[in-house]
């Protein structure tokens, strides 16, 4: 009687794992978008400073819309140039139809998102920018479709191929939106020279509200602030930082100018026991680092982490007004 033997050459060879499968899909789909953004940077052109030019002058908001994903891209894109000194809201289009047309006002230009440029739910609006005269910019996948002919200026994305194997899910197309909306928004936040002062005034909150925090909002104030003459014995000098905790003392000339500091730093160094016979002056290091109290935090830190130091005076015409501890900044988060 034959036997029959089955050997490792009579089963299919295995494939790829789960895990392998989802990690190469990830890694497709991403350098797919990422590729589809380089020719997106490349066709950046004259269109583009066309419209950012016609965005920097108008007296109103920018209104953003768009139907479906590409709405929710606009979302984004009108939420970053809010953020970014360009007032800016979202139109759904189908509730434009329906009233919120009267959002739209003489003074503003409308960014129209479609990558088709067939959206039906667009008409209403774009007629309604035609018949007013009010600016209209469409960013669109084609050249010739309905809403490319009708705008005033057209922002067009290049052949780009989806990272949907069907080529049907907006994903590399979504993915040049959202970018080149990021693009418009920097561009007109340079144009307009907006500061990061005016920046930490729309980001109040959150990691980024401490990121952005001015040194005014943390020093120290006061009775809070550890400062001596300059002929102040050592003893009571000593006895200054002690009460203040902030680990120095600040030294004032006779007209209240800081001249000086004496930190722990400095009493460890010269400890001797000639070191509490002395005054003030004698054992201060002159000409401290200082900061405005108009700077943010973050600068402050920076500074205080470039020179291997843990206090900051801040200072008005040389006189202080404050200090600011390492340890307060790191208790507002920033770091």
């Amino acid at each position: 009687m034959n036997e029959l033997r089955e050997g490792p050459a009579d089963f299919p060879p295995p494939g790829p794992s789960a895990a392998e499968a989802a990690i190469a899909t990830g890694r497709r789909v991403v350098e797919t978008e990422a590729e589809a953004l380089r020719v997106v940077a490349a066709a950046i052109g004259d269109a583009f400073a066309e419209v950012v030019g016609l965005l920097a002058g108008i007296e109103g908001r920018v209104v953003v819309t768009g139907m479906g994903k590409s709405g929710h891209v606009a979302r984004k894109i009108a939420a970053t140039l809010a953020s970014t000194g360009t007032p800016a809201l979202y139109v759904h289009p189908a509730e434009a139809s329906h009233g919120d047309l009267g959002m739209i006002t003489g003074k503003d230009a409308v960014l129209a998102l479609s990558n088709s440029g067939e959206t039906a739910e667009l008409r209403d609006l774009t007629l309604y920018t035609r018949r007013f005269h009010i600016p209209l910019i469409a960013m669109v996948g084609r050249a010739g479709s309905t809403l490319a002919e009708a705008a005033d200026h057209s922002l067009l994305l290049p052949e780009i191929g989806e990272a949907c194997p069907m080529g049907l899910a907006p994903t590399s197309s979504t993915t040049a939106m959202l970018a080149l909306g990021d693009a418009l928004a920097v561009a007109l936040l340079e144009r307009k020279g907006f500061s990061a002062r005016q920046f930490a005034m729309f980001h109040p909150g959150g990691k980024l509200g401490a990121q952005l925090m001015r040194v005014e909002q943390l020093m120290r104030r006061d009775e809070d602030l550890p400062l001596v003459r300059g002929d102040t014995p050592m003893t009571e000098a000593v006895l200054e930082m002690t009460r203040k905790c902030l680990g120095c003392v600040g030294i004032l000339d006779e007209a209240g100018r800081l001249v000086g500091i004496i930190t722990d730093g400095d009493l460890r160094r010269h400890m001797g026991p000639g070191l509490l016979e002395g005054r003030a002056r004698d054992l201060m290091t002159p000409r401290p680092r200082t900061i405005d109290r108009r700077a943010l935090a973050v600068e402050a830190l920076a500074l205080m982490n470039s020179c291997a130091i843990t206090v900051l005076f801040v200072v008005e015409e040389e006189r202080p007004v404050g200090a600011l501890h390492v340890h307060d900044c790191l208790r507002a988060g920033i770091a």
